[in-house]
């Protein structure tokens, strides 16, 4: 069976569309301190359904109009009121599209006091180890040895960073400012790597960063890679200070105190 693309206008139904008055009535109800403005036409929704539509003056919803929807029964000689609002124009002001929290949240946001939780299908992270049940035993001596060593090696956690989450973190920190491309590493000296402040992660973060522990650092105290640089670089000398100078050999600056004129 083939069927047109194309749809039959729907035709204004004259009952429904010349009851204005009663549209306007209906609107004033539901408006109350908002008022009801100019009469703004009919629209044919669907057969037998009309919308009257009315400016509201209101100077806080500019833009916004009354629409007031009548409703005509089959064969029936008058129309009622199914439903009214207030529908915003083309230049109305209107609220943002509604953003989820999860994705509202911007890094640096969470301030004091405040708490983010990690939901439980974050891709960042994974289980970790903490040790089995008879870690979390403090009678057995197996026990004791089993929670040094889940200490010793980093674990001990209940999640830990996954390949994701760490090649999340290790692109967002070389595109920072602790990375190589800014002009503070292009106009340093010699790159963190080489420099005795340098203190390198542990782990496979550990190949590509470390922390700057100079405290005349711009870099002091964060996360820099290994190309990263600075002025402040442990390599650069101390600048040469002047020496002192020996004795002149004729003294013309020191003031000698003589007698008087008849001594």
């Amino acid at each position: 069976m083939v069927t047109s693309g194309r749809t039959r206008a729907v035709k204004l139904d004259s009952i429904a569309a010349g009851a204005v008055d009663l549209a306007r009535e209906a609107a004033e109800e539901t408006a109350g301190v908002l008022g009801v403005g100019e009469y703004l036409g009919a629209y044919a929704e669907a057969e037998r359904v009309v919308s009257h539509h009315f400016a509201c003056p209101h100077p806080g919803y500019r833009g916004w109009h009354w629409s007031v929807t009548l409703v005509r029964a089959s064969r029936a000689r008058v129309a009622t009121v199914d439903e009214v609002v207030l529908l915003p124009g083309d230049d109305a002001l209107t609220a943002q599209e509604w953003v989820p929290w999860a994705d509202r949240v911007e890094p640096g946001d969470v301030g004091p006091g405040m708490l983010m939780p990690s939901p439980d299908n974050d891709p960042r992270l994974e289980p970790g180890y903490t040790g089995g049940e008879s870690a979390a035993d403090p009678e057995p001596a197996e026990a004791s040895v089993i929670r040094a060593v889940v200490s010793e090696l980093g674990l001990g956690r209940e999640r830990v960073l996954t390949v994701e989450g760490r090649d999340e973190a290790a692109e967002r920190w070389l595109a920072g400012p602790g990375g190589p491309d800014n002009q503070l590493s292009k106009a340093a000296p010699a790159t963190c790597i080489t420099c005795g402040f340098f203190v390198r992660l542990r782990g496979g973060l550990g190949r590509e960063f470390g922390v700057c522990a100079n405290a005349y650092s711009p870099s002091d105290a964060q996360v820099v890679s290994i190309d990263h640089g600075c002025g402040a670089h442990s390599s650069v000398p101390e600048p040469e200070r002047a020496k002192e100078l020996p004795p002149p050999v004729w003294d013309t600056i020191a003031w000698d105190e003589t007698g008087g004129l008849f001594d």
